[in-house]
């Protein structure tokens, strides 16, 4: 969604946040956007290659990382745990 087009009509010096996901951003057009300053910096914690990010975006120094644990609290894993229950049984039928 964003790649080289969306990258030249943003205002230099923009911010860029991806916490949706990977591959939402070439990887390649935003190296290139950090590196002419048209983006001054980015923060991801999504990437194109899970879990073996590109090391350049990994080491630039305009470009934090964050781990994607959202899904890694107490409560989402007992969601989650409640609905693989409910596919399994619906798979299977509830005959009871």
């Amino acid at each position: 969604m964003f790649g080289v087009a969306e990258f030249e009509k943003m205002k230099p010096g923009v911010f860029l946040i991806n916490t949706a996901r990977g591959g939402v951003i070439d990887e390649e057009a935003l190296l290139v956007a950090l590196s002419s300053g048209k983006v001054a910096g980015a923060g991801l914690d999504v990437f194109e290659q899970e879990p073996t990010p590109r090391e350049a975006l990994l080491k630039h120094p305009l470009v934090s990382c964050t781990p994607h644990i959202g899904a890694s609290t107490v409560e989402a894993q007992s969601y989650i745990g409640m609905e693989l229950a409910d596919k399994i049984i619906a798979f299977f039928g509830d005959d009871k």
